[in-house]
Parts: structure tokens; C-alpha cells; sequence
């Protein structure tokens, strides 16, 4: 065997590699290893993104007032007489229609939004939700044969039925005050305005108590059945008194204007429905309010024209069928994509109202049939949205004023555009959002902004009861 010889150099330079790759001699360690593999840390349980449907009823609110803005200034398009000295009526420019009355009440519609978006609607419904489980005590009605234990306790009876008895009476005020000798105000016929007589503001500062009745009514029936929790299925309890007071508010407004009494009556019986109130108990009322809407139509002339205009607009095209056929021709002549903007022919004295209660007519006639498709789209986001937050809303009082509030706005949408159409008898009732009106707008947007209020401050997906980080806390 031949003999193997070494570098020299390969021979001192082995100990610097034992120690670089630690491949030398090992002692004992003193910790054991545990066998255990070690698996990775698990990736944090998160859901889907909370959507912002409060982004969407905004968006959707901006639209509609800018398009309302832009079809009411159309409608005020007037044509210069062919005889006589009388000097021609102005043009509508991008200049009018900023400095118009209408832009000035969007603006103030927006920002009545802006405020009730930043309002502290949850902390203000869980202090009345606790104020409620124990107002008896605060009232001073310790002596009652009951104590408070939370809504739905038979504590919560007095401070609910004081706070509903209490809005509706200011409410029956403010309606009466239409027919006051001073502020008072008839117009067509109508007594449905009250208005300050400051000299040189004219109708600036006039105000419709109906509008206020109608949206003020859904906080005062939220907090009544948030309340009264499962005590409002108590027919006399709980529905009687609601009802005593939606039919004195509702009646009162039905005396001038039944379309706005009926949309009043309506929401209040599905706020109240929503809230626990047995749907049967209902039924038992159905004949008096049918008989109560009977009688307001029989005993209005006027009213029953309405109703056999309806059934045959073409027994007399020229008085009470005019209105309706009028509206429907301009609905006719809009076609697919309408005249035009500015171009319809309805308004220039043909169509009544057509600023107001007969706008979307004028909106179908020049911008067609995809122009009333964008306003059913943009109504229909409000709505969808308005739903999806109440699905998501924890609160019960704050459940409530949001359905209240997109029924509100679904059913006033329906009604206005079944008239416009023929589909229904002529009402006096607007199209949320668009028809010209500065209480409607302002109202409409600040109770909307309550919603978005209520969206805004919705806990995140982690926080909602039900979800998987809150199941596994």
C-alpha cells in the first residue's frame, strides 16, 4: 500500500473549517429539544370589508338633487309673447341656474345632510333606550304598582307614552297652525303652508307642517316601540295609543291634502308592524281606516272627480281628465331618449304643476325613457342601502328610523310616479329629491343624513355580534 501523503497546508487549515461549520467535537446540551414541529402562526380572522352603503345613499341623494335642480329650471322655461309690449321672459343659463332658488335650497339641503351625518346618533339612541328603562323613576312616578326593568319593562310604559303623546300634541299644533289668520297660507285651494310675513322675503321663509308631521312621526314611533320593547304587541298597551295618535296626525292632514295623510298612516303602520306589533291586530282597524278614506273622498267634491278622471281621463278631456292626459302625453312624447333637455313642449302651459307634483312627467318627456330609468336607479340605491344598513343595525331605535326612512322615501317615489303615470289618481304628493320644494328637499336630506349617520358608525365586521373573531373572543 503506498503511502498517503498530507498537505502541510490542508492540514492546518481543517481546524479553522470544523469551526466555521461547526462540525466539531459536541458536548451534552443541558436543554432537551423538543420534538414538537412548529407550525406557523395562523393568519388573522378578518371578514369581508365593511361596505359603505352610507357612500352610496350620498351619492345617490347629490345626484338626484342636481338633476332636480337642472329639470326645475327647465320647467320655469317660458316663451316671449307674440303680441303686445310685455318684455320677454329670461333665459335660462348656467348663470340663472346657479343663482336660481332651487341651487340655494340644494344648498341647504346638502348641508342639512352634512350636520345629521355628523350627529351623535348612537350615543344619542342608547341614552334614550336607557332613559326609557328607567324614566319612571326620573319622572317621579315612584309609587306606581310597577318598577322599571329595561324596555319592554312595564316601567318604560310612562316616559313612552309621555314622550308619544307629548310629540304628537306638538304636532297637531304645528298642523293647525295652517289656519292661523297671519301665517296661514292658501294656495290652490289649499290650506297647507304656514309662512313668516317678513316684507321682501315673500314665500322664502314658508314651511309645509304636513312634511314636518310626516318625518318628525317615524323618530317618535321608533323610540315609542324601542321603548316599550315586547309590550307594544299589547293591543291596548302598546297599539292602541300609537294608532290614537297616527290617526289624529294622519286625519288632521287628510283634511287638506289625503295623499300625504295616506303615506303618513301607511309608514306608521309598518314602523309599528316592524317594531313588534301583531300584524293581526291590524286588521281589526282596516274598516275604520277604509272608511275614514271613504269619507274624505265623498265629502270633497273635488276628490271625486279625482277618482272618476282616474277611471276615465277621456270622459272630459278638458277639466277634470286634463291634468292626467296631459301628463301622460308627455311621458308619451319622451319615447327612448326624449326630446332633449329643454326641449319638451308639456310645459309651456299645457301641463299643470309641472315644477312640483307633475316634474318627473317633464323629466320623462326630455330626457325619455333612460332618464326616468336613472331616477328609479338612484331612488332604488337609496333604498337597497337604506335596507342593507338596517339589516346590519344592532340598535333597534336606530333599526327603525332607518326602514322608517327608506319607506318614507320608497313610498312617496311610488306614489308620485303611478300618478304621473296614470297609474293612479292625481295626489298632491313630490318625487324625493327632485321635484321643486325647499322643505321636502331639506327634511328628506337631513333625515337621510340620520341614516348615514347610523351607517357611519356601525361597528366593523370583527365587532358584529355573530362574527367569527367575535364568536372566538
Amino acid at each position: 500500500m503506498d503511502d498517503v501523503r498530507t498537505d502541510p497546508a490542508l492540514v492546518a487549515f481543517c481546524p479553522l473549517l470544523l469551526l466555521a461549520f461547526d462540525l466539531g467535537p459536541r458536548t451534552a446540551d443541558p436543554t432537551p429539544i423538543d420534538p414538537t414541529p412548529i407550525t406557523p402562526p395562523a393568519p388573522p380572522v378578518t371578514g369581508p370589508p365593511v361596505p359603505r352603503f352610507h357612500h352610496v345613499i350620498a351619492l345617490c341623494v347629490l345626484a338626484l338633487l342636481t338633476l332636480g335642480v337642472v329639470m326645475v329650471n327647465s320647467a320655469d322655461m317660458a316663451i316671449a309673447p307674440v303680441r303686445g309690449n310685455a318684455p320677454p321672459p329670461p333665459a335660462v343659463t348656467p348663470a340663472s341656474i346657479l343663482l336660481s332658488k332651487s341651487t340655494i335650497y340644494m344648498g341647504l339641503a346638502l348641508l342639512a345632510m352634512l350636520v345629521a351625518s355628523l350627529f351623535p346618533v348612537r350615543h344619542f339612541a342608547s341614552v334614550a333606550v336607557q332613559a326609557a328603562a328607567g324614566g319612571s323613576r326620573r319622572l317621579g312616578f315612584r309609587s306606581l304598582p310597577f318598577s322599571p326593568s329595561g324596555p319592554g319593562g312595564l316601567g318604560s310604559l310612562v316616559p313612552a307614552h309621555f314622550l308619544l303623546f307629548a310629540g304628537a300634541g306638538v304636532l297637531l299644533v304645528l298642523l293647525t297652525l295652517v289656519y292661523a289668520p297671519i301665517i296661514g297660507r292658501e294656495v290652490n285651494g289649499s290650506r297647507r303652508w304656514i309662512g313668516l310675513p317678513i316684507p321682501g322675503l315673500r314665500d322664502a321663509l314658508s314651511v309645509q307642517p304636513s312634511e314636518l308631521a310626516k318625518w318628525f312621526l317615524i323618530p317618535l314611533l321608533a323610540f315609542y316601540c324601542t321603548a316599550l320593547g315586547g309590550l307594544v304587541r299589547r293591543f291596548w298597551l302598546g297599539l292602541v295609543p300609537a294608532l290614537a295618535c297616527v290617526g289624529l296626525i294622519a286625519g288632521m292632514v287628510i283634511v287638506e291634502d289625503l295623499g300625504t295623510g295616506a303615506l303618513i298612516a301607511a309608514v306608521a303602520c309598518f314602523l309599528l308592524v316592524a317594531g313588534g306589533a301583531r300584524l293581526w291586530q291590524f286588521m281589526l282597524f282596516v274598516p275604520v281606516g277604509v272608511a275614514a278614506i271613504v269619507a274624505a273622498i265623498l265629502t270633497s267634491p273635488y276628490r271625486v272627480k279625482r277618482i272618476m278622471a282616474f277611471l276615465d281621463p277621456y270622459a272630459d278631456p278638458e277639466k277634470t281628465g286634463y291634468h292626467m292626459i296631459q301628463s301622460m302625453l308627455a311621458v308619451h312624447n319622451g319615447s327612448g331618449f326624449g326630446r332633449g333637455l329643454g326641449h319638451g313642449l308639456q310645459k309651456f302651459g299645457y301641463l299643470p304643476e309641472d315644477r312640483t307634483d307633475f316634474l318627473f312627467a317633464v323629466l320623462c318627456e326630455e330626457l325619455g325613457v333612460a332618464g326616468a330609468a336613472l331616477v328609479v336607479a338612484l331612488l332604488s340605491g337609496i333604498l337597497l342601502a337604506s335596507l342593507a344598513i338596517a339589516r346590519r343595525e344592532e340598535n333597534p331605535l336606530l333599526k327603525l328610523l332607518t326602514l322608517g326612512v327608506a319607506a318614507t322615501v320608497g313610498l312617496q317615489a311610488i306614489i308620485n310616479m303611478a300618478v304621473v303615470t296614470g297609474l293612479g289618481p292625481t295626489k298632491g304628493i313630490a318625487l324625493p329629491l327632485v321635484s321643486s320644494g325647499g322643505t321636502g328637499w331639506i327634511l328628506t336630506a337631513f333625515f337621510l343624513g340620520l341614516v348615514i349617520a347610523a351607517s357611519r358608525t356601525q361597528p366593523a365586521f370583527d365587532e358584529q355580534p355573530g362574527s367569527v373573531r367575535a364568536a372566538e373572543a
